[in-house]
């Protein structure tokens, strides 16, 4: 294997090469995801990385920095948790068809296997100033560049605090805790109670997330809580992914269990009533909803250290990038990958996958003195549950675009139908992308 693959290689429509994972179609369309090989080659680049977040992204720029590096790179990886659970079919928690447990990954190979330095404990502060990250334990960790993938914090809903999230309304949109809480709340609503879900407006993590999560509860309502019913606020104009799938979805399929509205923006919630008001397309008054379970997936922004670092402009919740590094420009040798930054690519896992690999040779040619890939690629898919056993998917690749300096879509696919094979190719696609991340 040479010490270094062109980012073109790994993604795109031929698919996988053997030396490193990639999303391709299958024959049918469907996503695929090859495994990649694990050799930690000597290259004779040298250097000092810190990454900061042991995600999808975080963890898959570790591994690839040392495989692609080689020994040379001294990569530390700063991560408070002893293993990750994976965002990725946490809703199928909710219906029990998962447990938390079965969604989570230790970084044993990143230690073993590529020899990254796992750190358990927290990154309090970035100083680009002096190259160095300030640890929960009040040591600092030097760089030579760093990598933050930070994900998300959460903002409160009007009339809710932060803390309500925790305790009781979950959004559990970070799998944890408040997934199971969620669960909890859903196993003790009475017949024909009524679930209440919100969707921020675009972007945020996982755009057919909020669809899936209302549809497997759809579902599961049907069977366990006759007469059940799911309202679902939506911010934005219309589904904002797989449109044609859940359109199906919530006029057919979950039709009277499911309400769909667009352009719901919430006015405040009233934790005494149990009503959450909003007003739909910019009416002067709002409309109401009692609600038995309340699921808020609130508006998010760049995680904590990325803003106290001054990444993030005034006013606004993402940090910029350079695509074809992932550089934020304003600060040299800091990268910023995933759910944090502000492009024209989704945030996803898989997505935060792709921009791991780009960043990891973006910084590998860095190190080396040569000139960054002027043509890279990303791609994100994804597996969408519509009921309790069957599914659909998209997929879209990106290229970069010199003229506007942004990666644009160059092709997307959604299941030309919902099936029973969609459900099982899912699970594989879903153990191919955690081995290339995990393995």
């Amino acid at each position: 294997m040479t010490p270094h693959l062109s980012r073109r290689s790994f993604v795109g429509l031929v698919g996988a090469t053997g030396a490193v994972a990639a999303v391709g179609r299958g024959l049918t369309g469907e996503p695929t995801l090859a495994a990649a090989a694990n050799p930690v080659p000597t290259t004779g680049v040298s250097g000092r990385v810190v990454v900061v977040g042991g995600g999808m992204g975080g963890t898959s720029v570790a591994r690839y920095l040392r495989m692609w590096g080689g020994t040379g790179l001294q990569v530390t990886l700063v991560e408070p948790n002893a293993a990750y659970t994976s965002n990725i079919m946490s809703n199928m928690v909710l219906t029990g068809q998962r447990t938390l447990t079965s969604l989570q990954y230790s970084y044993a190979a990143l230690k073993s296997t590529y020899g990254v330095d796992v750190k358990a404990t927290s990154a309090k502060a970035l100083d680009p100033s002096a190259k160095t990250v300030l640890l929960g334990d009040n040591t600092s960790i030097p760089y030579d560049r760093v990598v933050l993938a930070p994900g998300i914090v959460f903002d409160a809903l009007p009339g809710l605090t932060t803390a309500d999230y925790d305790t009781r309304f979950p959004h559990a949109w970070q799998a944890g805790p408040q997934t199971t809480l969620l669960r909890t709340q859903l196993q003790a609503m009475k017949p024909g109670g009524t679930v209440v879900m919100t969707i921020p407006k675009a972007p945020y993590r996982c755009p057919p997330g909020p669809y899936e999560r209302a549809c497997l509860i759809a579902d599961w309502v049907k069977k366990n809580k006759p007469g059940g019913k799911v309202l679902v606020l939506d911010a934005n104009p219309g589904v904002t992914a797989e449109p044609i799938a859940f359109t199906e979805a919530f006029t057919k399929i979950h039709a009277g269990t499911i309400t769909y509205v667009a352009n719901a923006a919430v006015d405040h919630v009233d934790v005494a009533t149990r009503q959450v008001f909003y007003t739909v397309g910019g009416a002067t008054s709002p409309s109401s909803a009692t609600f038995d379970v309340f699921n808020p997936i609130p508006p998010h922004r760049a995680g904590r250290i990325a803003q106290d670092a001054g990444l993030v402009p005034a006013g606004g919740r993402w940090v910029g990038v350079d695509v074809l590094s992932y550089e934020v420009p304003s600060s040299p040798g800091v990268h910023v990958i995933g759910d944090a930054i502000g492009t024209t690519q989704p945030k996803s896992g898989h997505m935060a996958n792709a921009q791991a690999k780009v960043a990891a040779d973006a910084i590998v040619r860095l190190f080396g003195g040569r000139a960054l890939d002027p043509a890279p690629a990303t791609s994100s898919a994804c597996y969408s549950p519509i009921t309790m056993s069957t599914a659909s998917w998209l997929t879209a690749v990106f290229h970069y675009d010199p003229a506007t300096r942004t990666m644009q879509v160059k092709s997307i696919g959604e299941a030309p139908a919902i099936t029973r094979g969609n459900f099982s190719q899912m699970n594989k696609w879903f153990t191919g992308l955690m081995a290339d991340t995990f393995k």
